[in-house]
């Protein structure tokens, strides 16, 4: 099955002044994702189609710290891309091929509505940030890039990550893939978010 970008994690202090600051810098609006029950953190979700950014805090240090994401966003350097995930239709497959377990996650949206879904390689990610973690959204789940959002700079599309990474065990890890990436050798992480409106590109970072 075809893999895609799903979203790119960006760890913040504080959700609603950094949605102030995207979208003051970069014309994107952001909307309230929710809480993660027992990771100690919450969310806001930049829309980019079918890719999304998600701000991330920690609003629970004592929760987040038990946890293995909790702990990623502790530790990370806050409005700096910290990690991504891809999105698979076939995320037993994914465990199946890597040796990987497979967990559930969901959050609660503000209108009440629960997202849940099934992740993998989430502790290889933390440790190795070039790579991505795998996500399976649950059948019937709207995906959160495609939320409906006005952008006042108009219609903003992920273009590409610039990621520090092996590339032999990125290719491996990711298997056949067509993702936008652009990689090179050195300390494994994301190195830029660039996002595009029309042919116009940037990069983002809060």
């Amino acid at each position: 099955m075809p893999l895609a970008i799903d979203h790119v994690l960006i760890p913040v202090d504080d959700l609603a002044a950094s949605g102030a600051i995207v979208n003051a810098r970069f014309g994107l609006t952001s909307i309230e994702g929710g809480r993660h029950p027992g990771w100690g953190t919450a969310n806001l979700i930049v829309p980019l189609g079918d890719a999304y950014l998600e701000l991330v805090t920690v609003i629970d240090r004592d929760a987040a710290g038990l946890s293995t994401f909790g702990r990623w966003i502790l530790g990370a350097t806050p409005g700096q891309p910290l990690g991504w995930a891809v999105r698979t239709r076939a995320i037993a497959e994914v465990g199946q091929r890597l040796g990987l377990s497979i967990t559930e996650g969901s959050r609660t949206t503000p209108g009440g509505d629960v997202l849940r879904w099934r992740s993998a390689g989430l502790d290889e990610a933390t440790a190795e940030p070039g790579v991505p973690f795998f996500i399976e959204w649950a059948d019937g789940v709207r995906l959160p890039g495609a939320a409906r959002v006005h952008h006042p700079s108009g219609n903003v599309r992920l273009r590409r990550l610039s990621l520090a990474a092996d590339p032999a065990r990125l290719a491996h890890w990711l298997g056949p893939n067509e993702l936008p990436l652009s990689v090179m050798r050195g300390r494994s992480g994301v190195v830029s978010v660039v996002l595009a409106r029309g042919e116009q590109e940037f990069a983002i970072r809060i």
